[in-house]
């Protein structure tokens, strides 16, 4: 913080000197009879940085918004197929194993899901559930090549969605580098105070487009602020992916039910 100071400071000076310096050799006739032209010039930076800040900070929040996303997909999907190989082994294996998976995403669609959104942290019931069931598919102990296949892929899938559900963790808590937030306030700060500062006559005409300003910034900051933590707020990953996952689990025991001899 202490560099950033130094360098704004050292800016202002720079950019103050240019101009003394360049009133003194530029001809007369360039010289403007007010200082209407600087504080055009000035409400141009404001608004273009203002812009520019804003827009960086939402592609940011996007970005982590899409990858939250991302991770519970490829953990929705990385259950799927550990239901749908540890269903194809033989008994109680075949039983055991898809009844946890399906318990564990039954517990996070109930209780985690609402747990993120209200509390912002992890449901301990889910956790367990999920260590349970990677114990459960570790135990299997088979000599017959098939089994032997179909844990392996279901470890190597359990591993997926044990990353997932660690991304997803942190997802929870991510948030936007502060030094952005300080910028971000300060671009606010210069363009909400610039009526006062350039002396724009109150009217109610000023007066309306002042509060159309600050309607305009203040709905840019709530999206930022709604779009910063994807699994809180009123803009929130939804969670489709697991509720897809559950009506595959019934959808799959259907059909090995149905292919039973």
């Amino acid at each position: 913080m202490r560099l950033e100071l130094i360098v704004a400071v050292a800016a202002a000076a720079v950019a103050t000197l240019i101009v003394v310096i360049g009133d003194r050799l530029r001809p007369a006739s360039w010289r403007h009879k007010s200082d209407e032209g600087a504080g055009e010039l000035v409400l141009d930076l404001i608004k273009t940085f203002f812009i520019a800040v804003v827009a960086f900070v939402v592609v940011v929040c996007w970005q982590q918004f899409e990858d939250a996303h991302d991770h519970t997909v490829n953990e929705a999907a990385a259950l799927v197929d550990v239901y749908w190989d540890t269903h194809s082994m033989p008994a109680p294996e075949n039983q055991q194993i898809p009844a946890l998976v399906s318990e564990y995403t039954h517990q996070v669609v109930t209780q985690e899901w609402p747990m993120m959104n209200q509390h912002g942290r992890m449901s301990p019931a889910a956790q367990t559930t999920f260590d349970t069931l990677r114990g459960a598919v570790t135990a299997v102990n088979s000599t017959d090549p098939t089994v032997a296949d179909l844990r392996s892929r279901a470890m190597d899938r359990l591993e997926e969605a044990a990353q997932a559900r660690q991304d997803r963790t942190l997802d929870l808590t991510s948030a936007i580098p502060r030094f952005l937030y300080v910028v971000l306030i300060f671009g606010t700060v210069l363009l909400m105070l610039y009526p006062v500062l350039s002396g724009v006559r109150v009217s109610w005409r000023s007066l309306v487009m002042t509060a159309l300003l600050g309607v305009v910034v203040g709905s840019a900051l709530l999206q930022v602020y709604n779009l910063e933590r994807p699994f809180t707020g009123s803009i929130v990953v939804s969670r489709d992916a697991f509720d897809n996952a559950l009506s595959r689990y019934q959808q799959i025991s259907a059909d090995q039910l149905a292919a039973a001899p």
